[in-house]
Formats: C-alpha cells, sequence, structure tokens
C-alpha cells in the first residue's frame, strides 16, 4: 500500500513541478510520474540535510520540492529556455 502511496504522491508532484517550472520537459504521464518519484527522493534527501529528520511522512511537499529542484537541475543542463 505504502508503494501506491509514493506513486500517487509522485505523479501529483511531478504535475504540480511541470506546472511552476517554466519550459519544456521530456515525455508525458511516464515522465511526469518519473520526476515525481525522483523529485520525492531528491526532496527526501533536501529534508535530510536540511532538518535532519528522516521521516517526510509521505509529504506532497517534500516530493514537490524535489521535483522542482530536479527540473531546474534539468533545465540548467539541457540548456532548456521557457518559451512565453
Amino acid at each position: 500500500m505504502e508503494i501506491l502511496w509514493w506513486v500517487i504522491v509522485g505523479l501529483v508532484a511531478g504535475w504540480l513541478a511541470k506546472v511552476v517550472v517554466p519550459g519544456r520537459e521530456p515525455g508525458g504521464f511516464l515522465a511526469t510520474l518519473a520526476i515525481g518519484l525522483v523529485g520525492a527522493f531528491v526532496g527526501g534527501l533536501i529534508w535530510r540535510v536540511a532538518f535532519g529528520a528522516t521521516d517526510t511522512g509521505g509529504s506532497i511537499l517534500v516530493a514537490f520540492v524535489g521535483a522542482v529542484v530536479l527540473l531546474v537541475l534539468y533545465h540548467a543542463f539541457t540548456g532548456s529556455r521557457s518559451r512565453v
């Protein structure tokens, strides 16, 4: 059941990050899910370093922050620009 929760949190976090971070991201549904899941992991690492806490409680906020950091790094390394 916990894995299902992280899939849902990852999907929502990836979608929110794609909405907030300008520019084009690769892929569709699966890429959004992957960005969110990896973002949840990155967010958990940031949470652990910043606050010394190991339990994030499956927080959508932590996953969202990680996904945003992941997308910003993606844009920095690929040179993607926002098309406004």
